[in-house]
This record gives structure tokens, sequence and C-alpha cells, in this order.
């Protein structure tokens, strides 16, 4: 599988990294089985969360047993610098970690969140000792909703990394909210890492939900091979977090190793496919009717 550089931090992360969400929701054994294919097929990045369901735990054997192998990178919601202390010291122990390569703030999604993180007691006075007692190496800042926090976020604050969705839903019907060009732009100018997200989703679920993933994602092995090779395409993309559900891994991975890059033309080309096939974007709201 392909490699690419992290941003300023160096790494040459997989063009895919093992999403923890996944493995968070399933048992053991199917986590386990989960985690022998993304590795079986070379991922060598993990993004995980507390939030997660199970995550920690089920990936506890494998970072033990395996940790040089691993970029690891966490996240937290905490806002507060005490929370944040309480959550990394239990992240580091549910996983069985002695430090966390990255350490992100997660699901940032509005300004009053940006700067609740930046108050005075705040999560970045917790990010910032931690970064400098070797609990964590680096750290990023996610989001899900808009677009526009991301890049005053990294306005205000020199981060390594930035986590966003960037998706062919969203190209259907380009807001502020949810076009990530802006972002990549910003990032790829102060040598950013970029982590992708909601990669396959077509659409919020309309109907019976069949997958764990808060949007309904496309199935069809030649439309997530298209939504893969779109996102990938973007310039400034390092890597994409797996989706929430296990079952879809298989045809994600073998659509990542099959990868190759769109030129402008059918990245258009694409688009416009989606248009005709119901893609719509998941923010903001009033456009994904």
């Amino acid at each position: 599988m392909e490699k690419r550089r992290l941003g300023r931090i160096g790494y040459f992360a997989t063009i895919l990294t093992l999403g923890g969400c996944g493995p968070g929701y399933v048992n053991q054994e199917e986590a386990d089985k989960a985690v022998k294919l993304a590795m079986k097929h070379g991922v060598n990045m993990i993004d995980v969360a507390p939030t997660y369901g199970q995550a920690e735990a089920r990936l506890k054997p494998w970072i033990e047993k395996y940790r040089d192998r691993f970029f690891l990178a966490e996240k937290t919601t905490k806002r507060k610098k005490e929370e944040v202390w309480e959550e990394l010291r239990n992240s580091l122990r549910n996983i069985g970690a002695e430090y966390f390569d990255l350490y992100q703030f997660h699901s940032v999604n509005s300004m009053e969140t940006l700067e609740q993180i930046f108050s005075r007691g705040g999560a970045m006075e917790a990010f910032k000792e931690a970064r400098e007692t070797g609990l964590v190496r680096y750290i990023g800042i996610t989001g899900h909703a808009d677009i526009r926090v991301l890049m005053k976020a990294l306005d205000w604050f020199d981060f390594d990394t930035v986590l966003a969705p960037v998706n062919l839903a969203s190209m259907v019907h380009p807001d502020p909210a949810n076009d990530f060009r802006p972002l990549l732009r910003m990032a790829r100018e102060r040598d950013v890492g970029v982590i992708a997200i909601k990669v396959i989703a077509k659409r919020r679920w309309i109907g019976e939900k069949r997958y764990n993933t808060w949007y309904q994602p496309v199935e069809d092995v030649k439309e997530i091979e298209m939504a893969v090779n779109f996102a990938l395409s973007q310039d400034g993309v390092t890597t994409y977090s797996l989706t929430c559900d296990v079952k879809l891994w298989p045809k994600i991975l073998e659509a990542a190793e099959r990868y190759q890059k769109l030129d402008v033309e059918e990245q258009e080309e694409i688009v416009e496919y989606a248009r005709k096939h119901g893609f719509k974007p998941l923010f903001p709201e009033q456009n994904v009717g």
C-alpha cells in the first residue's frame, strides 16, 4: 500500500489508517480479525478515541505486542485542562501504551468549543504540558461539521495534523462549511498532515440503517473505489481513517491497494456521477435534503 509523509511530522503513513471506531463496536474475536486484515495490507497507523465503544480495550493486545509498528493517534472530547489529564492517563492505561504519537482535540465543530479549548484552564494547557513531558509527541485537531472552524484553529495554533471530512458527497453541493479545498491548501502551505474521514459517505441515512456508520455509506465495489480514489487524489491528504463498520473494511482495503491518482477531468466526471446517483453533503444540514 502506498505511503505518504504525514506533514512536518515526517512519518510515512499508509494511505489507510486503522480507524479504532470499527473494532470498538464488535467483540474481541471480530476486532482481532479486522486488525489482522489491516496489518496484512500493511496499515501502519491507528486512530482511536475513548468514545469509540470498547476500541481501546479491543486494540490493547495489539498495541502491547506491536507498538513499534504503528503511529498511534488518540483523541479526547474533554475541553478543560484537568479533564484532559484524567482522560489522557486513562487512555494510555486502557490501550497499553506509554505515550501517544499524536493527541487530538476530538470533534471541534464550533467556535465556542474552539474558544473553550484555548481559554484559561482549557484543554490546550494540558496538551502542551503532555507534549513537554513526552506523553504525547504531536498535537492535532479534528472536526466533522464545519471546515471553517478547523481553518480558524490552524490560525490560532501550529497544529501538526488536522482530521476532517474529505469526500465526494461534499462536492455535490460545496458550501463554506463542507468545502475541504481551502483547508487542504492551508495544510499544504503549513506542512500540516491531513487525515481524511467519511470518505465513503453517500448521504445521511434514509430508511433502515444497515451499518454502524452514522452516514449511509456506498457499498458497491465500483463506488467505493471511486470514493477512495477521489479523496486520496486531493492534494494534501495523507491518509484515510477507516470507517466505523469493519464489514466494509475488506472492500476499502482492496480499493486502496488499487488506488490510482485521478486528474482534474476524472474528478469532475466522478462528481457528476455522484450528483446523478443520490450523493448528498452531510453538512450543512440545509443542504442535505
